[in-house]
């Protein structure tokens, strides 16, 4: 079935998309419409390398071949690859976000680039539906990374494109962040490494990864705008690490962000793209913008190449001029503004990594057919491995024997699976099969497994006597239909909160109720929109209008939930648990680009929902769907607690392989999970975050996430790297060497001493050096392994810490020093959980 709905701020998600959250509804569907016709799929293995073999010799001169193909395009032609264009509007594939048409005249092809990071997002389309970023990161296998991006890359060469706007390596630095589940960790060690493994995955099969959004975007809210004010040290210490490593990685192009970074937007930054990227990073491909965070026409001397994004109205309109690098750009050429000399070298960088990738070949690597069931399986085997089992008291799991064959399953998520986040990181899959399924089909024969949502986000179709005159759910517009297509009078039986929800698919919606803020749906977000409206007895208008793909009908369909069948709701859903052996409550969260969630609780009740069905039924086990760190008010009350996240199209397979033991949890946090609002690194300081007067400051400076904890001597709800097994480990006999290259090998004897295979992460922390003066962790994660073990099997194990590990960065002299001096070594499972330590 389609993924599940969102939740009530959901709506709000529409008034901007790739762009500030006060434009026009008009230009929040930008995305929408930026969407070209794919090429076809032919069948061909999949490539162990990025197809070209001819190096850029350059980063800014590339090869003689391409400084000649460039040296031949007028100067219109060169300013069609500096912006992405819409591309064309119908055809039998899917489309993708930005367009660039090439010189067939001196064999150029087509450019096509799609959305990532989680899968590939197609306007109208479907793909694998990958385990979020966070839950990637949660393996601490980079391998794991490797298949990911390989995912991604096979599918994004089958489906036509050439570029994938992933991954994002942003610093989890916020714990209300909305895009917290499109990223990996608030450790730049974590993010580095998986982001360089999946951009080893993705380009390996011919795809070109774009690495996001540089620099500091690590909140939503006020992203346009904001200025993230951050210092040297902390900026080359936790921010960009993870875009270091992409870049070392071969990353064919870099994104820049919205935000601006000490007082320059990032896209006009020439510290950073230039001096940063070109001179010390020695980056070779090119840098577009976020949707349309260029600036200026300037921006190209200042390091930027490309400019994506359009002010782009619905389907049917006119395709607008790039804001800046299309004619105002080709304008200030001609006046001798801007040299064309500077164009060419943006064009130079984008068509140098074509060539790079084999897109200039007489004949250019074959396109291959798409392989869903490879998709599948990676994206099964990473929702199981980066699951998290975060409290399991009593050895409630896995559940077996009567426990496991009576199960009270409740929640919305676990009848409609909550696959993905939303915004440009949400994918529509082929299939998700809902969790409950899956739970009854892994109970088998004889077991009573009952289902209540507990709280229903989609309710039921208003009658003729509630909505008037009758809406028929079903097809309202023909394919490029835009007009108003209802118009009626809502009755309201009692003052009360309701629930409403709007399902579309072929294009958008929008629902007004009189005296409410609009309602927006629309298919290439989530399949269904549900907010909660406050209504008072009576009558309201209501007026549906839409909109539908050229290609496509528009169908809609309106349902709701009254306030007592709410309330019957969770009484069904309590009473259930009280019948059952065990309770399995599904809950979720809904990260989303646009917009911050406004507090770490779950939204829409299911806090009470859960402490409820815990009175009900001590053997209570909450599942999460989460894209982030949520509070838990109700944790000391439940039996268990795993951690799936948004675990992608194949969650509900590997939600009961984990429940009934037919895989065990490995996972382990990338990020701190706070005991309260009270205590986090940006919690209480508005000029941590949000920012006060639009700018920002990073004063926590290098204690950010599990390193401010150290620091201020806060305990957490869960630390980062916690996560449990259904087996024990043991660490014993610690040794430490250095090695020629200034790093340091730490080996440990890590022994399964439970009766299970299981996986565990042997997890190095460094201690400061008392020699230095700059501001150091309390505690920093330097190096990690994962090891297979079987019960009673003991392994040496050997965690690489790499020299870098030992630096920190001299702002005085602006690079980086090694800190003299002994550190301690800590060896454990978690950043609290240390089993040996010895120093160094």
């Amino acid at each position: 079935m389609p993924p599940r709905s969102t939740d009530g701020r959901t709506s709000r998600f529409f008034h901007r998309f790739r762009s500030s959250r006060t434009r026009p509804a008009a230009a929040a569907l930008a995305l929408l419409c930026t969407a070209g016709l794919l090429t076809g799929a032919a069948d061909a293995a999949p490539l162990d390398e990025p197809a070209g073999t001819t190096p850029v010799e350059d980063a800014a001169e590339g090869t003689a071949r391409v400084r000649a193909l460039v040296a031949r395009m007028t100067l219109e032609e060169k300013l069609t690859f500096v912006h992405w264009d819409a591309g064309p509007k119908t055809g039998p594939l899917a489309r993708g976000v930005g367009y660039i048409p090439g010189v067939p005249r001196l064999g150029i092809p087509p450019l096509q680039a799609a959305d990532g990071p989680t899968g590939i997002r197609l306007n109208g389309g479907r793909a694998t539906a990958l385990p979020t970023p966070t839950a990637l990161a949660a393996t601490f296998d980079d391998q794991l990374a490797t298949d990911y991006g390989k995912v991604l890359g096979h599918e994004g060469r089958a489906l036509g494109q050439d570029v994938v706007l992933a991954p994002m390596v942003n610093n989890i630095r916020v714990p209300h962040g909305g895009r917290n589940f499109e990223t990996f960790s608030e450790d730049p060690l974590v993010t580095s490494r998986t982001a360089a493994a999946e951009i080893k995955g993705i380009q390996s099969q011919g795809l070109m990864a774009t690495v996001k959004h540089f620099a500091g975007n690590n909140q939503e809210q006020d992203r346009a705008t904001v200025d993230a004010t951050i210092d040297e040290q902390t900026l080359q210490e936790t921010e960009l690490p993870a875009f270091r490593a992409a870049v070392e990685a071969g990353a064919a192009s870099v994104m820049c962000a919205y935000n601006g970074v000490n007082g320059t937007p990032s896209c006009s930054n020439s510290a950073l793209l230039q001096s940063v990227l070109r001179e010390q990073w020695k980056f070779k491909g090119w840098v577009m913008s976020d949707w349309q965070a260029t600036h200026a026409t300037t921006d190209i001397t200042k390091g930027l190449d490309q400019e994506l994004g359009l002010d782009m109205g619905k389907p049917g309109d006119p395709v607008p001029d790039a804001r800046h690098f299309g004619a105002a750009l080709a304008r200030a050429v001609r006046a001798g503004e801007i040299p064309e000399a500077t164009v060419d070298r943006a064009v130079i960088r984008i068509v140098g990594q074509m060539e790079r990738f084999g897109l200039l070949a007489a004949t250019p690597p074959a396109r291959p057919a798409r392989d869903p069931e490879l998709g599948r399986a990676t994206a099964r085997k990473i929702a199981e491995e980066g699951a998290v089992l975060l409290r399991n008291t009593g050895a409630t799991l896995p559940l077996k024997g009567a426990d496991g064959q009576s199960l009270a399953v409740i929640g919305d998520s676990a009848q409609r699976p909550k696959v993905s986040g939303l915004g440009s990181a949400h994918v529509v899959p082929d299939r998700a099969q809902p969790p409950v399924e899956a739970l009854r089909a892994r109970a088998g024969q004889g077991a009573t497994v009952s289902y209540e949502p507990g709280i229903d986000r989609i309710g039921v179709p208003l009658t003729a006597q509630e909505l008037s005159p009758a809406f028929t759910n079903g097809k309202q517009l023909e394919p490029g239909g835009d007009r108003s297509f209802y118009n009626g009078t809502l009755t309201v039986p009692a003052d009360g909160d309701y629930r409403v929800a709007m399902r579309v698919d072929g294009g958008l919606a929008i629902l007004q109720v009189a005296g409410q803020q609009p309602v927006y749906a629309a298919d290439s977000f989530s399949d269904t929109t549900s907010v909660v409206l406050r209504l008072t007895k009576g009558t309201h208008r209501v007026e549906v209008s839409g909109w539908a793909w050229p290609d496509r009908p528009l169908e809609v369909d309106l349902t709701w939930v009254t306030p007592e069948r709410a309330a019957a709701d969770r009484e069904r859903a309590v009473a259930a648990a009280a019948k059952a052996r065990t309770a399995v409550v599904f809950v979720q969260d809904e990260g989303s680009e646009g917009y911050d969630r406004p507090s770490l609780s779950l939204p829409d009740g299911q806090d009470e929902l859960i402490a409820a069905v815990a009175r009900a039924n001590p053997r209570t086990v909450v599942v999460l769907n989460t894209g982030s760190s949520v509070l838990m008010p109700w944790l000391k009350d439940t039996a268990a607690v795993l951690q799936m996240w948004y675990p992608g199209q194949e969650g509900a397979g590997a939600t009961a392989a984990l429940l009934y033991g037919d895989a065990n949890p490995s996972g382990r946090l990338t990020q701190t999970f706070p005991a309260d609002e009270r205590s986090h690194p940006v919690a209480g300081d508005p000029q941590r975050y949000p920012g006060v007067n639009g700018r920002q400051t990073y004063s926590e400076g290098v204690h950010t996430g599990y390193r401010w904890y150290a620091k201020e001597g806060k305990e957490p709800l869960f630390p980062f790297g916690h996560g449990l097994s259904y087996t024990s480990f043991a660490y014993s006999d610690l040794t430490v060497k250095r090695t020629a290259s200034g790093g340091a090998t730490v080996t440990v004897t890590v022994r399964n001493t439970g009766d299970r295979t299981g996986k565990d992460v042997v997890q190095t922390y460094l201690g400061p050096s008392p020699s230095v003066s700059a501001p150091q962790a309390v505690t920093k994660l330097a190096g990690y392994t994962k090891v297979t073990l079987e019960p009673g099997q003991s392994k040496r194990v050997t965690v690489p810490v790499d020299a870098r590990q030992f630096q920190y960065w001299d702002a005085a002299t602006h690079a980086w020093k090694t800190a003299p001096g002994p550190r301690a070594v800590r060896v454990g499972t978690s950043a609290t959980d240390v089993r040996l330590t010895t120093t160094l």
